[in-house]
């Protein structure tokens, strides 16, 4: 760690640097390089891409191909204004297709939250219960309102529209 804070600090070359120490230097540079270039790939292996339903939801299927996350649209969120309470899925709770498995009560109207696959739900996002605001600051994001582990996940994804699929059909509903 000091030998990158010195060669921060001055000009010199690492030539200039006492053999011994130089040699030190650069293997830490070398290998920062290496960790940073690691982690910048590790990174993007592991994006995701966010699928849509026509009520509005989104879903991100998790790297097991077993796991999806379900929230609401931004598109939703703005449509339903301050959001004042969301009611959330018991974790354990068997959901089929397109069973309702929460609500989202605004000062502008009240919504249910259905999902696109059968399965069961393995996470409620409880933050929500205290903060129901958070879906309107980052409804695709933070504010998501479950885990489910589905079957044939990958299969059913497919089905759902992407997000420039998504964003026409939102421009044909307005």
């Amino acid at each position: 760690m000091a030998a990158r804070i010195c060669l921060a600090r001055t000009s010199r070359s690492v030539s200039s640097i006492p053999t011994s120490f130089s040699r030190f230097a650069v293997k830490r540079v070398n290998v920062g390089a290496q960790l940073r270039s690691a982690r910048a790939f590790s990174i993007s292996a592991v994006v995701q891409e966010k699928k849509y339903t026509k009520d509005h939801e989104w879903v991100e299927l998790g790297s097991d191909n077993k796991t999806v996350t379900l929230g609401i649209s931004k598109y939703a969120a703005e449509a339903l204004g301050d959001v004042i309470y969301v009611e959330l899925p018991e974790t354990g709770l068997e959901v089929n297709f397109d069973d309702a498995v929460g609500a989202v009560e605004s000062v502008k109207s009240a919504s249910d939250i259905n999902t696109p696959f059968s399965g069961k739900v393995i996470e409620s996002n409880g933050a929500l219960e205290e903060k129901p605001g958070l879906l309107n600051q980052d409804p695709e994001g933070e504010a998501w309102i479950a885990k489910l582990e589905v079957e044939n996940a990958g299969e059913e994804i497919g089905k759902l529209m992407d997000a420039e699929a998504y964003k026409a059909f939102t421009e044909e509903s307005s």
